[in-house]
């Protein structure tokens, strides 16, 4: 199972920025993806779930109304848009993936683990 991170990068404050994560040897459309953040000194935390169909998603109190995850079964990737970005979103962003429809924001219920992506957000 391989889950590949892109799309990080350095973007001012308020600016916008996509990172994508493509999926390979697993049955994708089976899987919950969901992306999880962590900053340096700080532990890994939840940003954002999808279920199989994309049909429910959860996103974190702090990234709610900016940041929005997607998903395409048909390219096996899911996708998060990250809008009006603050220095505080500064992290390393990692997709992950738990072979379940239910939607869960526990970083220990994702079995599998993306490389993650740098975003810097300068202010």
């Amino acid at each position: 199972v391989q889950l590949q991170a892109c799309g990080g990068g350095l973007v001012q404050a308020g600016g916008s920025l996509r990172v994508s994560c493509a999926a390979s040897g697993l049955t994708f459309i089976n899987n919950v993806m969901g992306w999880f953040r962590q900053a340096p000194g700080k532990e890994r935390e939840f940003v954002a779930a999808i279920t199989w169909s994309g049909g429910s998603t959860v996103h974190a109190d702090s990234v709610k109304g900016r940041f929005t995850i997607s998903r395409d079964n048909a390219k096996n990737t899911v996708a998060l848009q990250m809008n009006s970005l603050k220095p505080e979103d500064t992290a390393v962003y990692y997709c992950a993936g738990r072979s379940s429809n239910a939607l869960s924001t526990l970083s220990e219920r994702y079995t599998y683990w993306g490389q993650g992506t740098l975003v810097t957000v300068s202010s």
